[in-house]
This record gives structure tokens, sequence and C-alpha cells, in this order.
């Protein structure tokens, strides 16, 4: 079948209970439910991954490549910032790549104005919560003209 790959960097297991006002109440477990359910709407399977290891990050990004995803949504956390490894991950792929964030990272400390991985992606979407995730889903939909 083919799927939309959900990938999840550092900390993002801890979704829930960390830092609630900022990244809310809902667990990555709750979003990657929502959005499984918005694939299979769309036609699409969901495959999910979360690291707190960088390089298992650029490994998964490369398992998407090789398992056919039809494209990725990313959290990379805190490597958003930081990894050259990960902007190389994402120039090598020919899918849709969307940069997701719960938090607008603008708002927010000045070290997480920059990202590293931006110039690299298709898009970026956040500031939304949760639904930031449900609306990268939507758009490579929307790319893939399945909605």
């Amino acid at each position: 079948m083919r799927a939309i790959h959900l990938i999840n960097g550092p900390n993002l297991n801890r979704l829930g209970t960390r830092e609630p006002a900022i990244y809310g109440h809902e667990t990555l477990a709750d979003i990657e439910n929502d959005c499984r359910a918005l694939c299979e709407k769309n036609g699409l399977g969901l495959v999910t991954r979360q690291s707190n290891v960088e390089g298992e990050l650029v490994t998964f990004l490369q398992q998407a490549v090789d398992e056919g995803a039809v494209g990725v949504i990313i959290n990379a956390g805190a490597y958003t910032h930081t990894s050259i490894a990960l902007y190389d991950a994402i120039r090598s792929m020919d899918v849709p790549v969307i940069e997701t964030h719960l938090s607008n990272t603008h708002a927010r400390e000045s070290f997480r104005h920059h990202s590293a991985i931006a110039p690299a992606v298709t898009g970026v979407i956040m500031g939304f919560g949760s639904q930031s995730y449900r609306l990268a889903v939507l758009a490579i939909c929307e790319r893939m003209g399945t909605r």
C-alpha cells in the first residue's frame, strides 16, 4: 500500500507530559492515530517512527525512500536547528517532505528561529499544535491528487 512516513525526533515521545502549555496534552500516539485515520480516508497507509538519535532519523528517511513512501512528514525536534545530516538525507529524496512543528518556532527562543532542514523540504507547517500534522497529511494528499 502507498504510504506517508511520519518521522518524529527527540523528546516527541514525551508529548502529553512534556511542557503541555507549549506542546499540548495529546500524546504522540494520539497524533499518529489521527494522521492514520486521515491517511486511510485518502487511500493511504501511514508508517510511524520516532527516535531520540539523529543517525536513526537519517536511517528512517533512507528507509522511507527504499520502502516507496509517497511523502514524508518530519518533526526533527531540536535537530531541526542543527542537523546537516538530516538536511543531506532530505535533499536526496524525490518525494514531498513536510517539516512540521507543534509550536511556532519563530515565536520562541532565538536559537529555534533557524531551521537547518527548511531549505531542503517541500514546505513547513508550524504553530497549529497537533493540527500541524494533519495539515501536513492533507498537503501531501493534495499534491498527490488523492484529495
